[in-house]
Formats: structure tokens, sequence, C-alpha cells
């Protein structure tokens, strides 16, 4: 969670690299409009998060969630904040549907038409988890850490670290994690 500055600055930059970008360029900002708007999400965590009190800070977060609000309206996305970790990737736009209680780790790489909902209790996702396109998790789970989640693949049980799950209900499918599956740019990724 961003609590102040530093952390602010560390998740712009592993976002950044989770989009293979060394610098965020205008060109980039305007082109890429899933960046951009996880970008002004990131800004309104910290404001959200460190700047309480401030009135001029109460005024930038209830512009930017305007802003951000009608952008996301436009893409399909309703990600709230507070839920994603340092180095979200959100490949393309689409319908992407996420519960304010789940709790998801860093690198998580997400495609359109995913639903993480919350059905008795929200899901938590470890870290480096990909979850592919039409994916659906939900109810009071918990994914472990370096899992790939297949393509419309419903995810409603427990799964365990380094797997690659699939099918409707989800069974693990393979014993590659998602960073043997090279789901992530090459020396993103270090292992836990």
């Amino acid at each position: 969670m961003i609590t102040d500055k530093t952390s602010y600055r560390y998740f712009l930059e592993r976002d950044l690299m989770a989009y293979q970008l060394k610098h965020l360029s205008f060109y980039n900002y305007w082109r890429m409009d899933c960046l951009r708007f996880q970008r002004r999400l990131r800004r309104i965590e910290y404001l959200y998060n460190a700047c309480h009190g401030n009135p001029f800070c109460k005024i930038e977060l209830f512009l930017l969630e305007i802003i951000n609000h009608r952008l996301a309206t436009r893409l399909g996305l309703s990600i709230p904040k507070n839920v994603f970790g340092a180095g979200l990737c959100i490949v393309h736009y689409g319908t992407i549907v996420v519960s304010p209680k789940a709790k998801i780790g860093d690198n998580c790489r997400i495609h359109p038409s995913t639903s993480i909902g919350e059905y008795n209790g929200a899901p938590t996702l470890g870290n480096n988890v990909y979850i592919g396109p039409g994916a659906k998790i939900f109810g009071d789970i918990t994914v472990g850490n370096n899992v790939a989640i297949g393509a419309n693949a419903v995810v409603n049980k427990n799964i365990p670290d380094n797997v690659t799950v699939g099918g409707i209900p989800a069974k693990i499918i393979s014993e590659k994690s998602s960073v043997e599956s090279g789901v992530y740019p090459k020396n993103f990724i270090t292992l836990n």
C-alpha cells in the first residue's frame, strides 16, 4: 500500500517496469490509456492514504477521482484504490471488475474480461500472479505466489504456490509457475 512519497515513487517505477518502459514519455502517457488510468489511480491512492488534513490534497483527490472514473468507464475498468500491489500491468482495456475487498500482491498481470469478485468473502492473491483473459476469481480463497490462471478459468478454491491452473472449475494443469511460463518480462521478477 502507498503510505508516503517514497512508496508512491516505488509503485510508479514498478508499474512502468511491468509495461517494459524505462521512463514515461509524453507519447506513451497519451497513447496507453490503461497506463494513464493506472498512474492516476496510484496518485489517488497516495492522496487518500498519505495526505490527511490538507485541503488542497482533498480538492486534488476529488478532481482526480472524477477524471479517472470517466476514463475507467470508457475503458471498462472497475478497479478500486488500495487493492493491487506494485508492478500492476493491465494488458489492455476491456471489462475488468475487481472487488474493493480483494487483496492482490505485487507484479500482477491482468487481462480483460476478468472478474475478481466477492462471494462470502473476497479473494487474496499472492505475488507474481498472471490472470488470463476471461478468468473469474471469487470467494474467500487464497491464490498463492507465482500462479498462472488460464483463460476463462473459474477459480473458487484455494490454489497453492508455483502452479498453472485452468478449467471450470479451475484445476492444476501444470507444475510450472507464472515466472517459469515466461509471461513476465525478463529481469522483472525475482522469486520469493
